[in-house]
């Protein structure tokens, strides 16, 4: 094999090193969002998720993910994205203006036991950012996957759960965000196998 090509392939795997290690360095940070959801969802809670572009078909992903389990034996949670209505994104962007794709749609579709997620590549998507706000108006438990330093996102004090995928390629930010909702998925499952731990009175 050509030592160049060799050396390109160690290059492509050592920049997803660190940033996965910033994932896992996150654990307790993601323990307490899955807790969070896993509430929600025992009292009868509903997962919305969103993004753009590439992240639109991240919501739909882990949307599917929650609400039809590909393990056997889990059981399906509420859950859906509000990225697959073409019709509804295009009629809201013409009359209020991209911005609001998302966030219009949780004001009529969104209950305050919901939780929300925002999926961000680089934490800067402005519809994604408006929706977690008004989420957090009505009343609902707001969650975040971006990407780089968190943007605007991260900072906001509208997001309950922030989760980061540090690095500047949009192709790494993609892997570990696929990792992270994956981790999700199987530790809210996990507070779901443990009696008790969601009974009003151990909840936090």
């Amino acid at each position: 094999m050509d030592q160049t090509v060799l050396a390109s392939v160690s290059e492509i795997f050592a920049r997803r090193v660190e940033p996965a290690r910033g994932l896992a360095e996150q654990a307790e940070k993601v323990a307490r969002a899955c807790h969070a959801m896993a509430t929600r969802f025992h009292g009868g809670g509903r997962l919305i998720v969103f993004g753009n572009g590439e992240a639109a078909t991240d919501a739909q992903h882990i949307s599917v993910e929650f609400v039809h389990p590909v393990i056997v034996g889990k059981r399906a949670l509420p859950s859906f994205s509000l990225t697959g209505d073409v019709a509804t994104i295009t009629g809201i962007g013409a009359a209020a203006g991209f911005d609001e794709v998302f966030a219009h749609q949780l004001r009529h579709l969104a209950a305050p036991g919901d939780m929300a997620l925002g999926v961000s590549p680089f934490g800067r998507c402005v519809n994604v950012l408006r929706a977690l706000e008004t989420a957090k108006e009505l009343g609902l438990l707001t969650l975040a996957l971006v990407g780089g330093d968190g943007g605007e996102i991260a900072r906001s004090p509208s997001v309950d759960h922030v989760l980061i995928a540090p690095s500047d390629d949009p192709r790494v930010v993609k892997e570990v965000h696929v990792t992270a909702y994956h981790i999700l998925w199987e530790l809210v499952h996990v507070f779901f196998e443990q009696p008790g731990v969601l009974d009003p009175q151990v909840v936090a």
